[in-house]
């Protein structure tokens, strides 16, 4: 299972290739696939509730993983025996008090941290807020400002102002690829996108890094859209602080739990801005004072929610003798093959990608701008928004998002995503853009 597999890679456009033969390579592509097996342990479409027929293709992981089959049997449980008849003796019976931590340690690997430096709860934006803030504590004196990654997350941006207004210090928005240039001895810290939510572009984790931490400034890391699809090597790289949520490729479920990710040599020297009972060095000792507990449990706040973190730990049993290399490795000859596709069934008029082909570049999902500039149909009014693109492709099972004003989102989750999934999703995105009249109106884009 842990076996990483070979698949040709793709540098750029291909020459355009028939819809039979793009349908056999996937189909071969599928056949030799060692991950292939751990599809089975996910529900998905069985049965099709839309035009077209087939099954739903669900390239949408990357906002909202699909559901692990081994969920509701473990909430199941928690909530009609650990709840129903153990009641409050749960939280030690059942290992409620300690979930945090040990949830945290089942991420841990896959993003290439040890055991004891990531806890998990409270939402990715409590989070973010915990490390900017706690990483401007620990920065040194004389540090006036934040960086931010100028294509980030809206939300970041937002916790990191707040933060700046707390501290005293100013928020300076900086293009990923300038960080190493722009970082300076005033630089607190730089809070950084791994991949961007819009363009799937992966950032270089490693070099920024570097640069922040030769210029004396932290490195603060969201990984939302890249943890559980690629390496990231936390420890490795000397990340000081990240963050990410567990409902995308992780596939912990609607609102599920974030984490805190804190380096080793940082935790005693980290102050959490929300010190809570549950971080407490002696939490039932209900003292007015507050001390912070040893390690990465000052990440923790207040109660846990149990049923969601529960949840999460029952849904990261997909990971079982799965290795992140070979989710990479699928994961690039997936987007790949797609791109390959995109390009024999969708004229360059209609739609291009703004994700790169460099696979040092990408993270695991492709978008496509769609945009009726694009089209010489835009000049008589025919060319579809993104939105009524990715309305008539959910109405024919194609299930992925866009972002305003034009990009079409499509998120490849290796564990469940397969080749001909990919080969049948660029197929009807031609289909949809060459029958410009059919097209619906109006489509909401969904969380990031």
């Amino acid at each position: 299972m842990s076996e990483t597999p070979e698949f040709p890679a793709a540098t750029g456009p291909h020459e355009p290739s028939g819809p039979r033969e793009l349908a056999a390579r996937a189909a071969g592509l599928d056949a030799a696939d060692p991950l292939a097996a751990v599809r089975d342990r996910f529900v998905l479409d069985a049965a099709p509730d839309h035009a077209s027929g087939d099954a739903a293709v669900y390239l949408d992981g990357n906002s909202l993983g699909a559901l692990p089959r081994t969920v509701a049997g473990r909430v199941a449980d928690v909530i009609a025996r650990e709840w129903g008849e153990l009641r409050i003796r749960s939280w030690t019976e059942s290992g409620w008090w300690t979930a945090p931590e040990r949830v945290g340690d089942k991420i841990a690997p896959l993003i290439g941290a040890a055991p004891g430096r990531v806890v998990v709860g409270d939402s990715t934006s409590v989070n973010l807020f915990k490390a900017v803030v706690g990483g401007v504590r620990m920065a040194g004196k004389g540090c006036t400002e934040i960086l931010v990654d100028a294509t980030t997350f809206p939300t970041d941006g937002y916790i990191a102002r707040s933060a700046a207004r707390m501290t005293g210090l100013a928020v300076r928005p900086v293009e990923p690829a300038r960080i190493a240039d722009e970082v300076t001895e005033r630089t607190a810290l730089a809070l950084v996108n791994h991949v961007d939510y819009r363009t799937g572009r992966l950032n270089d984790l490693p070099g920024i890094t570097h640069a922040l931490h030769s210029a004396g400034a932290l490195a603060v890391w969201d990984l939302c859209h890249s943890a559980g699809a690629l390496p990231v090597g936390l420890d490795a790289h000397h990340v000081d602080l990240a963050v990410g949520c567990t409902y995308k490729y992780l596939n912990g479920g609607p609102g599920a739990p974030a984490y805190l990710y804190i380096r080793e040599s940082l935790q005693e020297r980290f102050e959490s801005p929300l010190p809570g009972w549950n971080s407490h060095a002696d939490p039932f000792a209900m003292d007015p004072a507050y001390a912070p507990a040893e390690g990465i449990a000052r990440g923790r706040v207040g109660t846990p929610d149990i049923l969601s973190l529960l949840a999460l730990e029952a849904a990261l049993e997909v990971w079982d003798g799965v290795s992140i290399d070979a989710v990479r490795t699928k994961s690039l000859a997936l987007t790949d093959f797609f791109l390959e596709c995109v390009s024999a069934y969708v004229p360059p008029e209609r739609a291009r990608s703004v994700t790169p082909y460099d696979h040092q570049r990408r993270g695991s999902q492709v978008s496509l701008e769609c945009s009726p500039k694009l089209s010489t149909a835009a000049e008589q009014g025919g060319a579809p928004t993104a939105g009524e693109v990715m309305d008539e492709l959910i109405r024919r099972g194609v299930v992925g998002d866009f972002r305003r004003p034009d990009v079409l989102r499509f998120g490849f989750t290796p564990l469940y995503t397969s080749f001909a999934d990919a080969e049948r999703a660029a197929r009807v995105l031609g289909e949809v853009l060459g029958a410009l009249p059919e097209v619906g109106t109006g489509a909401a884009g969904t969380g990031g």
